[in-house]
């Protein structure tokens, strides 16, 4: 039986201290139970996470909380991919408790889920989804909004309700603070910034959050009118080569109208996208493809 990928380390130090265990009887030695690795690294004093509370007779082996990441949420029929702060917990049964049922536990978090005006995208057994990193396990996903934050769950039990673990992210785009002057030195001294410019997810809109870099890429044009830039679109490799070069492309031309809507005369400037090609980082964590996914001022000489 296959298990779920986060919790394979945790169950092979559970059978390596079983066979420690008989190896100590067998040899009539003394043998002290030891707390699991995984209680030891979350802690005693680790907490639930921010949104949800664990199921009674449960508890935490194993915390992960991370500012910004990105996560596939299996939706019933293909997946969302999620951007923001998420947070991670493993559960398993205490000593002596009763287990809860695989459905029970599931069923738990949907109406915790649909008691805060929020929505169930999935319940059941998850098959066919290669997306989603369990699937094949009974799951829970749901969304619903608290605190003015889009919160996406997903919950997995399994080992007949012994353990379970639950995931949440709220939905945040990533955010970089910029200055006119700071970009302005990186121009000068490289020759190109790069700026982490938020759009809506496989689209070429401009989140509000992200006026206030577009503010500051008017700022230092205007009081730097001999300045002429390339506005270059990058995309990490998720998804079709041909259309991450269209939405590259798509991208840079949105960040120059938005800078020429506030008075910079469109000569200034030019737009082009390169797709999936350039990298700056590994593709293989969802870090570096957070990295991949920018828009690039480029410096142009006066001849170009």
């Amino acid at each position: 039986m296959n298990f779920p990928k986060r919790v394979e380390e945790a169950i092979m130090g559970s059978m390596k201290l079983a066979a420690i265990l008989a190896a100590a009887l067998l040899l009539g030695l003394p043998f002290a139970p030891a707390q699991a690795e995984d209680d030891e690294e979350s802690g005693p004093k680790a907490k639930d996470t921010p949104y949800f509370s664990g199921m009674p007779n449960y508890k935490i082996t194993d915390a992960q909380d991370k500012e910004f990441t990105d996560y596939r949420f299996f939706n019933g029929k293909d997946c969302t991919t999620l951007e923001g702060k998420m947070s991670h917990r493993a559960y398993t049964l205490k000593d002596g408790a009763e287990p809860a049922s695989e459905l029970q536990i599931t069923r738990n978090y949907a109406n915790a889920v649909k008691n805060m005006g929020g929505t169930v995208l999935f319940e059941g057994l998850c098959q066919g989804a290669d997306c989603a990193e369990n699937c094949g396990y009974r799951m829970l996903v749901g969304k619903a909004l608290k605190g003015g934050n889009e919160l996406w769950v997903e919950v997995v039990p399994f080992n007949g309700g012994g353990d379970y673990y639950i995931t949440v992210v709220a939905k945040e785009a990533m955010k970089q603070d910029v200055t006119a002057s700071a970009m302005l030195d990186a121009l000068n001294r490289d020759g190109h910034v790069a700026l982490y410019i938020n759009f809506d997810f496989g689209k070429a809109t401009i989140r509000p959050d992200s006026k206030p870099v577009i503010e500051q890429i008017v700022q230092m044009l205007k009081a730097n009118p001999a300045l002429e830039l390339s506005i270059e679109g990058h995309t990490d490799n998720v998804g079709d080569p041909k259309s991450n070069q269209v939405l590259s492309e798509n991208r840079a031309k949105a960040v120059m109208a938005a800078i020429v809507a506030q008075e910079i005369d469109p000569k200034r400037l030019s737009a082009l996208g390169h797709g999936q090609n350039r990298p700056i980082a590994s593709n293989e964590s969802e870090a570096g493809r957070a990295q991949n996914r920018r828009v690039e001022l480029v410096k142009k000489s006066r001849a170009s």
